[in-house]
């Protein structure tokens, strides 16, 4: 296994200060705590060469785990273990083997080009000259870089910046990459461009990686197995098929037709989300959707016909609904 969590726990005590000047001198005397479980008994292994999703809304405690497993953080209680190495014990053999990709921060020298924090990266990894010119030439062919490199970092677009980010955090071929929100922002380009450049960086070397992400595209363009968690404790770890198939036992039927048809003759094939005129959404037993859909195309005047399933962002929204 490269990833081993068990039992992870990460407890914050928070002060808590009453309003106005009353609650200062309140707060003064006798200060309030209270803990916030943002990690509370998460267990998981993730497989060499894996890339998982790693899904729960704001506050989950996603961030939080991600830190962890870079060493960033030190849980309050439980085992981690990532390549073998207790990431909080900061080992240089563990970190040059690791990366953390964080869309909401940087770690490019804002008013230098982008090539001079490469080359700072290179020092503080060890990486040897050949190795690091013939990394830069792949990453720059697979990000396309080109004269990026050499341009001042704050003069460059979102979505330059990010490919420089992920460059930068690569050059020293990490086995495990974290990625918290590396599409976040970008225009919908740009995210797929960041998707593929993960993928080949995945074929080509082999890397483990857990992605965090609210743009759903993301994780089901390059993940088969999600982790799902809420308040800090686990929901859901598997197929991401699979659990579409558990929480939304349903298909979309989209349907042009030829002329109109009364919603009430519609509603015999199925529940109907949406009716407009000739375009109409049925929503289907997916256990049941061939049969309904030869019985549409048999009996009612169908132009085009679509089956789909229900958008991701409504499967994960169920999942998050679920109790903890």
């Amino acid at each position: 296994m490269t990833i081993e969590v068990r039992n992870l726990r990460k407890y914050y005590q928070i002060h808590r200060k009453g309003v106005g000047l009353r609650g200062s001198l309140q707060a003064f005397i006798r200060r309030r705590y209270e803990t916030v479980k943002a990690v509370d008994g998460i267990d998981f292994t993730i497989d060499t060469g894996e890339m998982v999703g790693f899904l729960g809304p704001n506050g989950a405690g996603k961030t939080t785990t991600l830190k962890v497993l870079a060493g960033l953080l030190h849980p309050t209680a439980g085992e981690v273990r990532v390549l073998g190495y207790t990431p909080f014990e900061r080992k240089t053999a563990f970190l040059k083997q690791i990366t953390l990709v964080m869309g909401q921060k940087q770690q490019l020298l804002w008013d230098l080009p982008a090539i001079e924090t490469f080359e700072v990266n290179r020092v503080i990894f060890e990486v040897p000259a050949h190795e690091y010119r013939r990394m830069l030439n792949e990453l720059t062919d697979l990000l396309e870089l080109g004269d990026l490199l050499n341009k001042q970092v704050r003069k460059l677009s979102l979505g330059e910046r990010m490919k420089c980010e992920l460059a930068a955090a690569l050059l020293h071929r990490p086995r495990v990459l974290f990625l918290d929100e590396p599409t976040i922002g970008l225009d919908v380009t740009m995210q797929a461009r960041v998707r593929e450049f993960v993928a080949e960086y995945n074929r080509r070397y082999g890397a483990t990686v857990l992605l965090t992400s609210h743009y759903m595209a993301d994780v089901t363009a390059l993940c088969r197995r999600v982790i799902v968690i809420n308040h800090g404790r686990l929901l859901y770890d598997g197929n991401l098929q699979r659990m579409v198939e558990q929480v939304a036992p349903h298909k979309i039927i989209h349907l042009t037709l030829h002329q109109a048809v009364a919603p009430e003759t519609l509603a015999r094939y199925g529940e109907v989300q949406r009716y407009d005129g000739l375009e109409v959404e049925l929503k289907v037993s997916r256990y049941e959707t061939s049969r309904i859909g030869a019985q549409l195309l048999s009996e009612l005047p169908v132009a085009d016909v679509n089956i789909a399933e229900p958008p991701i962002e409504e499967i994960i929204s169920e999942v998050f609904g679920q109790p903890v």
